[in-house]
C-alpha cells in the first residue's frame, strides 16, 4: 500500500489503542485512548478517555490520578512542544514509534493497525468514540 491513495485523496494512517493494565501481573486491560499517525500529513495525535468505573473494577486500589497523568503524558508527547520533553525534537513519526514500543507499565500500546483517511484529526476522534468510549 502506498503512503497516498491517489484515487480519492485519502492518506494511509496508522493507529494503536492505549490500554490501561491496572495490575500488570494479571494482564487484564481496557481501552483508554487512541494514537493516530499519518506520515503524509506529518500528523500524530493521541486522545484519551479514562473510564474510572472499569478502572476500579479491575483494581479498586489503583492510583487513578497516576493513570490519568500517564495518559496525559502520551497526549503531550504527541502534541510536541515543550510539554513533550526530549521528544519535542523528534518528528511526528519518531514520536509515534516511541509511543507504540512495547512496555510493561500501567498504560500500554496495543498492536498497530492501518487505514485510509482524508482527515487524520477527525479519524482520531472517530476511533476514540468507536473503540474507547
Amino acid at each position: 500500500m502506498s503512503e497516498r491513495d491517489g484515487r480519492d485523496g485519502r492518506d494511509v494512517y496508522e493507529y494503536a489503542l492505549l490500554r490501561v493494565v491496572p495490575r500488570v501481573e494479571r494482564g487484564e486491560y481496557f481501552n483508554a485512548g487512541v494514537l493516530v499517525y499519518c506520515r503524509a500529513k506529518s500528523f500524530v495525535a493521541a486522545h484519551t478517555h479514562l473510564d474510572e468505573t472499569k478502572l476500579r473494577a479491575l483494581d479498586p486500589e489503583v492510583d487513578a490520578p497516576g493513570v490519568r497523568a500517564a495518559l496525559r503524558a502520551v497526549e503531550s508527547v504527541c502534541a510536541g512542544g515543550a510539554a513533550a520533553g526530549q521528544a519535542a525534537r523528534d518528528d511526528a513519526g519518531r514520536r509515534f514509534r516511541w509511543l507504540i514500543a512495547p512496555r510493561s507499565t500501567v498504560v500500554q500500546p496495543g498492536p498497530v493497525h492501518t487505514g485510509l483517511t482524508a482527515d487524520p484529526a477527525a479519524e482520531a476522534l472517530r476511533l476514540l468514540d468507536l473503540l474507547v468510549r
